[in-house]
């Protein structure tokens, strides 16, 4: 049992012990021996007292003094003076609260891996011609180690095979699997996605890079500040105020019972409990939306934040590989080859694979079993599908030494301008297209961004150890307030700590790298929705749903639930104020000023409940979530269209005027289909939204993009309807390509802002 389990345990014996010295004491007085109640509830206050004076201690070696010193006043004095009933009671709550706090702990930890469950803990030695699994402590520098298909790298070491294929993602932000030669590093806590490989050794486990990020984290955790309690900094002025209005009325009126009804009018009941419950109250909400945070401190520390540091990739981007764009040569199709390559990659074991094949059963389309398959590891694969020979890789693999065409070249600058992978497809020998592969942004991302804008943060930074290229185009994207590109785990530490020394941070990531960064800040959020790993384990809040706007929710609940936390101590702290002063005037004994508190103590937790639930919106109803979600899954219709109007209008570069004409025409009815969509929009759904809404004014900006994306139909419609593929020329593509590409960027930025302004009037 760590210290920590042991501690709570503790705490859940103090509660026991004290709520039954309450009620055995209540059963004593009831049947007439008073002196037998007083003993019990006397007994239940000194071992409450004695624990309570632990910790005090503890905290006051560390440099702290907060609420608790003045409960323990109050039990001590109250036992003194022999009024132990006021004494119990005070132990009950004082107990109390800090199970409260320990329940949403529990709750938490209950839901995470440690970290140690993603370190590797065997490795494979090559030993006189066979494989040995030994522990990874026993690994020594020089031994020759086997990494299997699928196995975490266990140490540093350098490939000694002829290939190895790494998903390095976990420890750089880089989504794409790497490709590694002999001579070249593998790095601990990378993923081998290839083929099993050999290694030689170059670090033990305990200095390798998977352990120099656990160092991090512990460092980090070490370093950083205990945090202060918002009840704590109420403490600091009210206990001695309280010794100094208690001491007052000894004075004079010459009664030690009056300073002892003083000291127990003043036990900070609403600060033991007011601000426990409002936030696990918010803790509580927050897990009803897929937000598990680990106590009521991480939550009002995140209440606080004024800088937000995301991390790339898996969390402003989707993380991993997806489709982004099929190019095609002249005279083929996307649908063509997207079959071709996806039949194809059924039999490769590369990470890419999947991915294809994936994207192609998701359009559809029938894959045939590919035959004769020749795979060069990392670059590529060949196999004849429906009698043809196929090939799908690299430009390198798919072109040899021949210089690639000119369609080809072009595809290269475009991936090399959205920081794509591309993987060229060729027929019997002559290429055919290509597919884009890279990260993209997370639909909900842009929303995510503005939440946080309007919720009070004011700096907002990426923080990523991917190139800077790649990262500086999401950035601008989102119109972040700075991009900090290409870091190492102590980089992103160094980083956090700087911006911590300007405001109250909060990082928000989702790999190993970013652990001992999240570990570094006030408050860390990790994105766990693919399993908890190291970063939720360092983090201070994981998010359980794969939703970047889950942490605009997160520091809203957090807000909302210290807002009430501070009502709650306020209203709690003046009433308490009021009897403190009635009991220095005599009008108040121990037991009736114990009483009122109780009073007190229902009125400020019934209003901490409050956090229990959103904020209301006065003045309007709420649209049901699965409306909204309906209203999505329309939009998620359209993107394959969408995506068809972008290929048009990439082959009408090299059409031929019949091709060409019979493009526009596609394209046209295309257009059709979304005329409808946007119609039925603004006839059927917009009066239903419009009710949710305190003001229609952003309807308002939808119709008038209506209009636009209406007129830009009617201009192409005239192109098709009043030419002929004789009348094509490169004007009138020009024009075609104009008016098809406005409509695809214009319809998907629409789609967007409508999605946005459905979140706004969804029931929470």
């Amino acid at each position: 049992m760590t210290s920590e389990d042991f501690e709570r345990t503790l705490r859940r014996v103090l509660i026991a012990l004290a709520g039954l010295a309450l009620v055995l004491g209540v059963l004593l007085s009831l049947a007439g021996l008073p002196t037998a109640a007083r003993v019990t509830w006397g007994a239940g206050t000194a071992v409450v007292a004695a624990a309570l004076l632990v910790s005090m201690v503890r905290d006051l070696h560390a440099g702290r003094l907060g609420v608790d010193s003045i409960a323990f006043v109050s039990m001590c004095a109250a036992v003194a003076l022999g009024e132990t009933l006021a004494g119990i009671v005070v132990a009950v709550m004082y107990a109390g609260g800090n199970v409260l706090e320990d329940f949403a702990v529990g709750r938490a930890e209950r839901e995470l891996k440690s970290l140690a469950d993603r370190s590797p803990r065997v490795a494979h030695r090559m030993h006189a011609g066979t494989v040995e699994d030994v522990a990874l402590e026993h690994v020594a520098v020089g031994d020759v180690l086997l990494v299997r298909a699928g196995e975490v790298v266990p140490v540093d070491g350098v490939i000694t095979g002829a290939h190895a294929l790494l998903d390095e993602a976990a420890l750089t932000g880089e989504p794409i699997p790497v490709s590694r030669r002999n001579g070249e590093g593998a790095r601990s806590g990378t993923i081998n996605v290839g083929e099993a490989f050999e290694m030689r050794a170059s670090a033990t486990a305990g200095e390798s890079s998977y352990a120099g990020i656990v160092r991090l984290v512990t460092a980090a955790q070490t370093a950083k500040a205990p945090f202060i309690r918002l009840a704590d900094r109420f403490a600091l002025l009210l206990l001695p105020a309280a010794l100094l209005l208690a001491g007052a009325a000894w004075i004079y009126s010459g009664e030690a019972i009056r300073a002892l009804a003083v000291l127990v009018a003043a036990t900070p009941c609403p600060l033991i409990l007011a601000a426990p419950v409002a936030f696990i109250a918010g803790v509580s909400q927050a897990a009803a939306k897929g937000i598990l945070i680990k106590g009521g401190g991480p939550l009002e520390a995140l209440a606080r934040t004024r800088t937000v540091l995301f991390d790339k990739t898996g969390t402003l981007t989707v993380g991993g590989a997806r489709l982004m764009a099929i190019e095609t040569a002249p005279g083929h199709t996307a649908d063509e080859v997207l079959q071709l390559a996806g039949s194809l990659e059924q039999a490769s074991h590369h990470v890419l694979a999947a991915t294809i094949v994936q994207a192609a059963l998701a359009r559809g389309l029938n894959l045939e079993v590919p035959e004769k398959i020749k795979e060069a590891l990392g670059s590529g694969l060949e196999g004849q599908v429906g009698g043809r020979t196929v090939c799908a890789g690299s430009h390198q693999f798919v072109y040899g030494a021949r210089k690639p065409d000119e369609w080809a070249i072009r595809v290269l600058r475009r991936a090399s301008w959205r920081s794509a992978l591309s993987v060229f497809v060729s027929v019997d020998g002559r290429g055919i297209g290509a597919l884009l592969l890279g990260d993209e942004l997370r639909r909900e991302t842009p929303r995510a961004v503005q939440m946080l804008r309007r919720a009070g943060v004011s700096r907002i930074v990426m923080l990523t150890g991917d190139r800077p290229d790649a990262a500086e185009t999401i950035g601008a994207a989102l119109d972040l307030d700075a991009v900090l590109a290409d870091r190492v785990p102590k980089d992103k530490v160094d980083a956090v700590a700087t911006e911590r020394r300007l405001q109250p941070t909060l990082m928000i990531g989702d790999g190993i790298n970013d652990a001992p960064a999240l570990a570094a800040a006030d408050v860390g959020i990790a994105m766990g929705a693919r399993g908890a790993s190291a970063s939720s384990e360092a983090a201070d809040i994981v998010i359980l749903v794969d939703r970047l706007d889950r942490v605009a929710d997160a520091l809203a609940i957090a807000k909302r639930a210290r807002s009430i936390a501070m009502q709650s101590i306020v209203v709690g702290m003046a009433l308490s104020g009021a009897a403190m002063v009635c009991a220095a005037l005599g009008l108040l004994t121990p037991v009736a000023g114990a009483l009122i508190q109780e009073a007190i103590d229902v009125a400020v937790i019934l209003n901490a409940l409050r956090a229990l639930r959103p904020g209301y919106r006065w003045g309007r109803s709420m649209m049901p979530a699965t409306t909204a979600l309906a209203l999505r899954q329309e939009h998620e219709k359209l993107d394959g269209r969408l995506g068809r109007l972008r290929e048009i209008a990439d082959a009408l570069d090299t059409a031929e005027p019949v091709s060409a004409f019979a493009l526009m025409s596609e394209a046209n009815g295309i257009v059709g289909e979304i005329v409808v969509h946007e119609r039925a929009d603004e006839a059927d759904v917009y009066p239903k939204l419009g009710r949710f809404l305190a003001d229609r004014h952003g309807l308002g900006a939808m119709s008038r993009a209506h209009r636009e994306i209406l007129h830009l139909a009617r201009l192409l419609e005239r192109m098709v309807t009043q030419s002929s593929a004789a009348d094509v020329d490169r004007y009138l593509l020009r024009d075609a390509q104009r008016a098809i590409e406005a409509i695809e960027a214009l319809v998907r930025l629409h789609n967007a802002q409508e999605e946005d302004i459905y979140e706004h009037a969804v029931a929470p």
